[in-house]
């Protein structure tokens, strides 16, 4: 009689305590943002003219380039990003087509 009674009495704990899992449905959306900016290799002889002017004027002329990227945005603008060295400082210089330096 005491196994019966134990045996009831756990099925209804049992009964009671379980969960009801179901599926949900509700539709999740990620929105993901990418960087749309297009970075692509440019070698010192292609650079504008105007570009090698920069370089080549009185606060930059101390720097040794190493490097040219012509950098397009998501809007469509764009400008030449020349990578400078001066003895162990290295730097990223942004140049616009007219040979503006961008702050």
């Amino acid at each position: 009689m005491k196994k019966i009674i134990l045996s009831a009495a756990f099925l209804a704990i049992a009964g009671l305590t379980t969960a009801k899992a179901t599926e949900i449905n509700n539709p999740t959306a990620y929105v993901v943002r990418q960087d749309s900016t297009i970075k692509t290799p440019v070698a010192f002889k292609d650079l504008p003219d105007s570009v090698k002017a920069t370089l080549a004027s009185e606060p930059v002329k101390a720097w040794l380039p190493t490097a040219a990227f012509l950098v397009t945005n998501a809007d469509k603008t764009s400008y030449y990003q020349v990578d400078v060295k001066k003895e162990e400082e290295i730097k990223s210089l942004k140049i616009t087509a007219d040979g503006k330096i961008i702050e």
